[in-house]
């Protein structure tokens, strides 16, 4: 466990959430992150019959096994229609059909972003609960709004109040690993 993993709860190539936890993870120093891509995590729809066909694929199996051999977990989730892409939604079904405890007593910052003023604070919520649920210790969560107007590539972070915020709970997160 001595590892930070780290990803977007989007399998969007140009997902705004992975563009928030690359930042986020560029700001961590004297740890090891494992960035993971999810655009490059393609799952079925969960469906009990296709579990029974199927079993359980070794992405899922790896993921899961990233998941609990870290120390800690970054996510960032995307919102559809204020709740968590079915995408998401799916992966955690997936995972907790696999081990229902797969993020238990697991630390984690979980962050949300959109292009729309309230930074999908609703699929935030939704997930917040749902990581509770599973055992996952949340150590702090943090939501960009107005993507495009509050983050830059380059510069990150824009609005100095939000910078400020999200180093907060960064920190909080990093300070609760040891």
């Amino acid at each position: 466990m001595s590892f930070i993993l780290a990803f977007a709860g989007s399998n969007s190539s140009s997902s705004i959430n992975f563009e928030l936890v690359k930042y986020t993870c560029s700001l961590i120093e004297g740890e090891e992150v494992r960035l993971m891509n999810m655009s490059n995590c393609p799952f079925p729809m969960y469906s009990e019959d296709h579990e029974k066909e199927h079993g359980f694929s070794n992405s899922l199996n790896e993921i899961k096994r990233d998941i609990q051999y870290s120390k800690g977990v970054i996510v960032s989730v995307n919102e559809h229609n204020s709740y968590p892409s079915a995408y998401f939604k799916n992966l955690l079904d997936w995972l907790s059909r696999l081990d229902r405890n797969f993020i238990r007593e697991k630390k984690l910052m979980l962050m949300s972003t959109s292009k729309g003023k309230r930074g999908a604070i609703g699929a935030l919520e939704v997930s917040e609960k749902l990581f509770t649920r599973f055992g996952a210790h949340v150590t702090g969560t943090f939501s960009l709004p107005s993507f495009g107007e509050n983050f830059d590539r380059e510069k990150g972070i824009l609005d100095t109040e939000l910078d400020d915020t999200h180093r907060s709970v960064l920190n909080d997160f990093l300070k609760s690993l040891d």
